[in-house]
């Protein structure tokens, strides 16, 4: 395929300014964003087994119901039920609320003793796996713009410029698509491999990305395109809605659980309740939020499918089901949220989002590489000034945020056994972390502290596995080690970035010693002898 020079370098540069303009901040959004396919599973590895009380029987859940809403009579406002066996069966917010990233969330534990008595219990509740969401949606930005962070919409506008990047991407890459698709030309230059990587990631997974910077996109600026649609709509709702009630409900009417499920299975055959999270029971609109699971279907909520039902009348407002009544709008955006969370493809699709994610990180990465290589003057020691910056900040930023999360890892098992807020930490652990890599970029340089900080992760990594193993070993300080195969798995997956990062801090290592000397990864004579402390393997 030909296509005029021209057009080619006019697209290229497109790609290259759009795609440096948004790329460190969309590496955070990727990176955090491959870890947030396993929220459950972090979440059930930051907390002890006994964080959870014992499960109730299934005809049992009724009689629990009508004693916390007697005994806690504010849980009717918000109350859950819970039907996997590593749950407790009921919880209830004190306060705060399971929406966002909060530092002083409390919630209630509910279950029945043996003697059929309520006991419930108050635990904090750990963010570990809401600090990683909150850096997917908004790359750790700090503050609000009206009531959403202002990250958010920083993402969306970068995820416009991600857009463009890949279109114009795509363009200037098609008349030499066919010959270099596959290539990775290892034996060649530097520059020529990180190219064939760039270019293999962004065109294989380019539907994932595309995917993805569009429904960034839509959720960041949701208020504004219903706002735009609403001028056309006028007084007709874009969603539908349960009409208003005159009855002001109680709880002692409240529906058994049997019945609630006989309706749920009549609309939504073949799928299990996962949980089911009341609302308002006694005001005029009660709400039954229920989390619905089918693996042999495709799910489109942001983990499973769900319905929201009236919970004395059971009349549904809206559900993410396939062929249910949710109307055109509710179901293009419940399409939005499985495709974007990829919950549509159960425990596979998880995983295949997880490594495409880090591969998407790794694409942002490695356009900065190819914007530095191909500006590299030759035969010159001292490169340009945005040169040194770009890769400063690449190195600062890219490094910093994982540094930061892993620090937040490492930390987590150590910081429960004393007496202070465990998520503020994580937010001190993590910001403490990132601007210190970046500042360690600017002072040292790039080359040496993608050596230094490459090995600090890889060593950050490691100790989370070897916190466990020390926890089995000497139960005395009050530690757990992995107790399932969800907790072992993600002690695993550490353990596998442990190995990857120490790795790459090697050929790093080794490239900074031997890099041509008018490369930015360059480490002058002057630095070498000191350089060579940092060779431990």
């Amino acid at each position: 395929m030909k296509i005029r020079a021209d057009i080619i370098r006019t697209y290229q540069t497109l790609h290259t300014w759009t795609g440096i303009c948004a790329g460190l901040l969309l590496f955070i959004g990727f990176f955090a964003g491959s870890l947030t396919m396993f929220r459950g599973a972090i979440d059930q590895w930051a907390t002890p087994a006994s964080y959870q009380l014992p499960q109730v029987q299934e005809a049992q859940y009724d009689e629990l119901l009508q004693k916390v809403l007697a005994a806690y009579p504010s849980a009717a406002d918000s109350v859950s039920l819970h039907f996997s066996e590593d749950h407790s069966p009921i919880t209830w917010y004190e306060t705060g609320s399971a929406r966002g990233l909060s530092l002083d969330d409390q919630v209630y534990h509910a279950t029945l003793n043996d003697n059929g008595e309520l006991v419930a219990e108050l635990r904090h509740v750990n963010e570990l796996s809401m600090l990683v969401d909150y850096l997917h949606r908004t790359a750790g930005i700090i503050g609000e713009i009206g009531h959403d962070q202002a990250g958010v919409y920083v993402l969306g506008i970068a995820s416009f410029l991600y857009f463009i990047a890949l279109v114009s991407g795509v363009i200037f890459l098609l008349p030499t698509l066919t010959k270099s698709f596959f290539a990775l030309r290892h034996t060649k230059s530097k520059a020529r491999f990180w190219l064939d990587t760039h270019n293999l990631i962004g065109v294989s997974s380019l539907p994932f990305h595309i995917i993805i910077s569009f429904t960034v996109f839509v959720f960041a600026f949701h208020d504004l395109l219903y706002g735009g649609l609403s001028q056309v709509y006028g007084d007709k709702p874009m969603f539908k809605r349960n009409a208003e009630s005159e009855i002001v409900y109680q709880v002692a009417d409240l529906p058994k659980l049997a019945e609630l499920r006989q309706a749920v299975t009549e609309y939504a055959p073949n799928y299990t309740i996962e949980n089911i999270d009341f609302s308002g029971l006694i005001e005029q609109g009660p709400s039954a939020a229920i989390k619905i699971v089918n693996l042999d279907t495709v799910m489109r909520g942001p983990i499973t499918d769900f319905l929201y039902m009236q919970p004395y009348t059971f009349e549904i407002s809206t559900s993410s089901v396939q062929g249910g009544d949710q109307g055109v709008w509710s179901s293009i955006v419940s399409s939005f949220f499985g495709l974007h969370f990829g919950s549509f493809g159960g425990d596979f699709g998880r995983w295949a989002y997880f490594i495409m994610g880090l591969l998407g990180a790794i694409l942002f990465y490695s356009g900065n590489l190819l914007w530095l290589e191909k500006r590299r003057k030759a035969q010159v020691l001292e490169q340009s000034r945005a040169s040194i910056i770009l890769a400063k900040l690449t190195v600062g930023i890219s490094l910093g945020s994982i540094a930061g999360i892993a620090c937040a890892f490492a930390a987590s098992k150590w910081l429960s056994i004393a007496s202070l807020n465990i998520n503020v930490a994580y937010m001190w652990l993590y910001y403490i972390t990132f601007f210190v890599t970046l500042g360690t970029a600017f002072i040292y340089g790039a080359p040496r502290t993608a050596i230094v900080g490459m090995r600090a992760i890889a060593l950050l990594c490691f100790s989370i596995p070897m916190t466990s193993l020390l926890a089995f070993l000497v139960p005395a300080i009050g530690i757990w080690p992995a107790y399932d195969l969800t907790t072992v798995s993600v002690e695993v997956v550490a353990a596998t970035f442990g190995a990857a990062f120490w790795g790459m801090s090697h050929k790093t290592h080794k490239r900074a010693l031997g890099s041509d000397i008018n490369s930015v990864w360059y480490i002058p004579p002057h630095n070498k002898v000191a350089s060579s402390a940092l060779n431990v393997a």
